[in-house]
Formats: C-alpha cells, structure tokens, sequence
C-alpha cells in the first residue's frame, strides 16, 4: 500500500516537472513571436498615414491597457485556476496579432492592440503557475530559468522579424507568424498533463497518510534523491505537496472549478483579491519596483543617441553593445539559483545589494570617460538586474502568500507598466540638460531604493521572526 501511494507521488511530481519544462518552452515561444512584431509596429503605423503625434499615442494604448488589466487578468487567475486563464490569454493575443496582420488602417490597427493590451498577460501566468508547483526555496532557481528562456526568445525574435519584413508584405507575415505561435502555445497549455497533478480536495485524511508513507525510506528515496534529483533542477518535496494539499488552495488551483461559477460571483472574488493586496502592507515592496524600473528604463532610454554624441559610435555598433547585454541577460537567468543558494534565500539582503550593485553601475556608465567602461558596465549591468528582477518577485510572493501569486504577479505588472509611462517623460526633461541627464536621473532614483531597503529591510527581518516564533 506504501509503495503504491509512493509510486502515485512520484508520478505527481514527474507530471509536475513535465509541465515546468513545456512553460520553459511557452516563455520561449511567447517572447519570440511578441520580438517579432516589436520593432515594426511604429513604422507600419506610419505607413499606414499616422502623424507621429497620433503614432505615439495609439503606442501609449497598450501600456495603458496593461496598466489597468494585470491586476485584473492575474487574480482572475487564482479565480479559475492556470489553465483556462492561461488558455484564454494566449488565445485572445493570438486574435489580436491576428487581426494586426489584416489591419490596412489606424483604426483596424487600434482595435487589433486592444485585445493584446488586455490579455497578453501569458508570462505573468505562467510565472504564478510555476510558484505554484515549487516550493519557496526551489521558487528562484525556476523563476531564473523561466526568464532566461524568455530572454532568448526576445534575442531571436527580432533576427526572424527583420528577415520577414525584407519581403513584400513582411509586416503581415510577421503578425500572422506571431498569431500562429500563440495558438501554438495554447495547444501546448491544453495537451499538459494537468491530471497527472491534481489531487483530491477532500482528500485531508489521505494526505496524512500519504505524509506517513512518505516517511518510509525506500519512498524518500524514490521522490527525492532519485533519478530527478538532478544538480540544477528543482526538487519538489513531498512535504511541500502535503502542505498545500491540507491548505486547500493546491486543489482549487489546478480544478479551476470556479471557472463554471456566474460571472458576478467570479468578479466578486477577484475584486476580493485585488483589496487584499491593495490593503497589504506592501507598498514599500512595490515602490521600490517602481524606483528601480524607472531607473533602469532610464539607463537605456537614450542609450544610443546618448553614445553618439559621447564617443561618436555608429547606431550598427551600439546595436551590437545592447544585443552583447540582452545575450548576458538570458544567461544570466542561470546565476540566480547559485546566489540564492550562496544567500541561503535570503531574499532581502539579495535585492538590497543587487539593488546598490546596480545604482553603482548606472553611475559609472553616466560618468564613463570611454567606451570600454561603458561595455564593463553593460556586462555587470544585465546581471545585477536580471538578479534584482528575479528577487523583487520572489519577495512580493514572499511577503503577500502564494494563495495570491496571480494577483501579486499582476499587481506587480502593474507597477512596471506606471514605470513605462513616466520614463520617457522623465528621460525627455533630464535631456535637455544633458545626453548624461537620464542616467544621472536613474542613480537618484536607485539611491532612493537602496534608502528604503535600509530602512525597511530590519522591520521585515522583525516580522519574518516574530512569525517563525508563533508558529
């Protein structure tokens, strides 16, 4: 009988590995196909007899768009589970790349932005869905390879897109390109082998014994030093599993059972959500997000034009400075495990000094007296802030419970994209002083959040004992 439920364990957590490797290949995909079309989309609605006024402001609509829907998309997730959030998503962005392909005027070309605007939410998804499946020490390392098959995606994607638009109606090609992988991908999401992780809601008394069994040794053996327990690859405890199997939130999340509640009760939940996080004691998390965002957006608002006027460098050799940075980026995403190890998951001090490493970093690249700063700058750079991203999401899920992650994930979307209206004001007005003035902003800025994380980084390490003490 032991064996038995060891066996059904193991094979729980096989499925779960399974689906974690297929989102590694849905972060990919996603970010390819999105790369892709990028580039093209302000000349095509030039092409199409926009003003740049009137190009600038249908580009403004996304932001906006995401601005309002993260929060909503993703505790709409925790509502009816992963999978039918997930699926809803990655096909209403593909009817909206669709549509992108067949827009032949401003207008077709707005109504096309709108449904990406407000679903293109996969990779939010997908990172709560990972959360989900991994425990809170695994949750950096799959979080870093999930960003770094991410990054790669975004590096080929304009390669592909540049190809395309060399031929005769490349712009159309591209988009509906772009639709067919996200179709791709909500195949994928729908043949998972979701079944294989499910588990039974009032199944209380089982779990106890399935945590008895556990202890045997051969079943110990079996699950976790086993042939998955590979160097470099998440394990997933059989603890874990129990936990929030008992907890009950495990459950609901991958029946997506609310899915089939009327829509009055669906929006009253999430709306319940969204106050939660709101009333949370979380604002200092988020705005250092915000603080560091709008820094680091600054740092390459005018990156080329700012080399230009510094060091005379052509744009074909900046190009290949931000393709060498984005390429560490991705690779990056593979160092955040080792250094959350090397910090035993202490995700505070983590981001305080990736946070400082990188206000250092945006100093020396305002003060750099030649190229060869700049590219050594550039190189530590894309670490610290993959690193940084990487914690400020892990400690939001830290802070704010995983019973949320999809409204935390959202809500942090949120934050960026407040980010992404107010650098290009803020890079705008620091330029007419000086090509320098941007990144001269951004330290102000990362000083800022190191303040904060000084100061609010003690009464977090108070709170996280006061906790560990009552339990």
């Amino acid at each position: 009988m032991n064996n038995q439920r060891c066996s059904s364990l193991f094979l729980k957590i096989r499925g779960q590995r399974r689906i974690i490797r297929c989102i590694y290949v849905v972060g990919f995909m996603d970010l390819f196909g999105v790369s892709m079309i990028i580039p093209l989309l302000s000349h095509h609605v030039k092409a199409l007899g926009a003003s740049p006024t009137v190009a600038g402001i249908v580009g403004s609509t996304y932001g906006v768009l995401q601005f309002f829907s993260s929060t909503v998309v993703g505790s709409w997730s925790d509502v009816v589970g992963r999978r039918y959030s997930l699926l809803t998503c990655l096909l209403l962005s593909a009817l909206g790349y669709g549509l992108l392909g067949m827009s032949t005027s401003i207008a077709l070309f707005v109504l096309a932005r709108i449904p990406v605007g407000l679903f293109k939410h996969s990779l939010s998804i997908c990172r709560a869905l990972l959360s989900d499946l991994v425990s809170e020490s695994e949750r950096p390392l799959v979080m870093g390879h999930f960003n770094a098959a991410s990054s790669v995606g975004f590096i080929l994607g304009p390669v592909v897109g540049g190809y395309l638009t060399e031929h005769e109606g490349g712009f159309y090609t591209s988009s509906f390109t772009c639709a067919a992988i996200f179709l791709i991908n909500a195949g994928l999401v729908w043949m998972l082998p979701w079944s294989e992780t499910l588990v039974d809601r009032n199944g209380t008394n089982h779990s106890n014994s399935s945590s008895e069994s556990c202890h045997d040794n051969h079943c110990r053996k079996s699950v976790l030093n086993g042939n998955h327990a590979k160097k470099h690859q998440p394990v997933f405890s059989a603890e874990y599993e129990v936990c929030s199997r008992a907890s009950g939130w495990y459950s609901d999340r991958w029946r997506g059972l609310s899915l089939l509640q009327p829509a009055w009760r669906q929006v009253s939940s999430v709306c319940s959500k969204i106050h939660m996080v709101a009333s949370s004691d979380m604002w200092d998390v988020f705005l250092v997000r915000l603080l560091m965002a709008v820094a680091i957006m600054l740092y390459y608002s005018n990156f080329s034009l700012a080399l230009e006027e510094r060091f005379s460098l052509k744009p074909k050799v900046t190009g290949y400075l931000i393709s060498y940075s984005s390429t560490l980026g991705a690779l990056a995403g593979f160092l955040v495990g080792p250094v959350t190890q090397l910090y035993k998951n202490n995700m505070p001090a983590l981001l305080l000094h990736s946070t400082m490493l990188t206000c250092f970093l945006i100093f020396l690249y305002a003060a750099a007296p030649s190229v060869w700063q700049v590219l050594l700058t550039s190189t530590f750079f894309a670490i610290s802030t993959t690193i940084g991203r990487t914690c400020i999401t892990d400690l939001e899920l830290q802070r704010g419970g995983v019973q949320a992650s999809g409204t935390l994930i959202g809500a942090g979307q949120s934050v960026t994209a407040v980010g992404r209206v107010l650098a290009p004001l803020l890079s705008g007005l620091a330029q007419e002083f000086s090509p320098c003035g941007p990144p001269s902003l951004g330290v102000v800025l990362a000083l800022a959040a190191v303040g904060l994380l000084l100061n609010r980084i003690p009464r977090w390490d108070r709170r996280r004992v006061t906790r560990t003490t009552k339990l």
